[in-house]
């Protein structure tokens, strides 16, 4: 097994460098399309396919398809871009994303039960982290890693005759040989990369600890990229929603239902409805950005008319 992890290890690094320089070359050139983006001088996207194969191709038996039918739907994403459906509230990309999602609680559920959409929810998180260099990598890392050491000190049982820091330690070789160009913000993940780390930390957690084990790490994960991203996401809470002084509830919240498929649920939810928070404690837990609706013909009036607190310092490392 550990010859094929470090096999594993040396196929990520070298793809990811390899695709990199492909993507470059077709991308100056203009035949990328969605594929290169135009940041940081020119940054080939969706590098994140070298995880989605190998994770597709080592991951447990059965386990792999939720792999490889997210990935794939996130690669068409990746894509097609930004693109509508005539008038419809949402994009392309978006609409596959929630057909790829249902697919995995669906495929997933004989596998593992409930724990499938949760599972199936680590997506959008994952999908927020992805939004600054490193940032998805370094929590792909860092949980994978504790799900290694867990399942090792508490002796967890073998799962499917196999032991159960095979995921996680499969999960964690492949981000280690793919993060160092993502480290230096040479190249994306794209929706293909987080998408398929995603899923294969939610099996990891459910190999670790069945649903209650899926359960509290989907919960501390979400902690934990609100707060590795905490500045960048207050600042644009403060400048793109009007919210003022967001506490780190509103940050958990935006982790949690924030994106695309997040604002189209309220909209389907709310209307046009916008509901003012103002008891402290619902303020506290993050009630505000749960309750944003951008499709609220009101919204900014009555975030940013809350005279509680003070303006926000964006100066501030939150």
């Amino acid at each position: 097994m550990f010859f094929e992890l470090l096999f594993v290890f040396i196929v990520s690094l070298l793809g990811a460098a390899g695709l990199n320089i492909v993507f470059r070359f077709f991308g100056k050139r203009g035949y990328m399309g969605n594929l290169y983006e135009n940041v940081r001088g020119g940054t080939p996207r969706a590098i994140g396919v070298i995880p989605f194969i190998l994770l597709s191709l080592f991951m447990l038996p059965g386990f792999n398809n939720l792999v490889l039918i997210i990935g794939l739907c996130a690669l068409a994403d990746d894509i097609i871009g930004r693109k509508r459906i005539g008038y419809l509230p949402f994009e392309i990309g978006q609409l596959i994303r929630g057909i790829g999602m249902l697919c995995v609680i669906g495929i997933g559920y004989p596998l593992m039960g409930f724990s499938s959409i949760l599972v199936a929810l680590m997506i959008q998180p994952m999908n927020i982290a992805d939004m600054q260099p490193g940032t998805a990598s370094s929590v792909v890392i860092i949980m994978s890693l504790f799900c290694v050491l867990a399942s090792v000190l508490l002796r967890v049982d073998p799962f499917m005759e196999i032991p159960a820091y095979y995921v996680p330690l499969l999960t964690l070789v492949v981000c280690l040989g793919y993060c160092p160009l993502d480290f230096s913000g040479k190249i994306m993940m794209g929706e293909v990369g987080n998408h398929s780390f995603a899923v294969a930390l939610g099996i990891s957690y459910y190999v670790l600890g069945g649903l209650v084990g899926t359960l509290i790490l989907f919960v501390i994960t979400i902690f934990l990229i609100a707060y590795v991203r905490r500045y960048h996401l207050s600042r644009f809470l403060v400048t793109k929603l009007n919210l003022t002084n967001p506490t780190f509830g509103d940050l958990f919240m935006d982790v949690l239902t924030g994106g695309g498929l997040g604002d189209l649920f309220r909209k389907i939810i709310l209307k046009e409805r916008q509901y003012v928070v103002k008891n402290n404690l619902l303020i506290l837990l993050g009630f505000r950005r749960l309750l944003y609706n951008p499709y609220a013909p009101n919204h900014e009036r009555v975030v940013s008319t809350d005279l509680r607190v003070k303006k926000a310092d964006l100066r501030k490392n939150y």
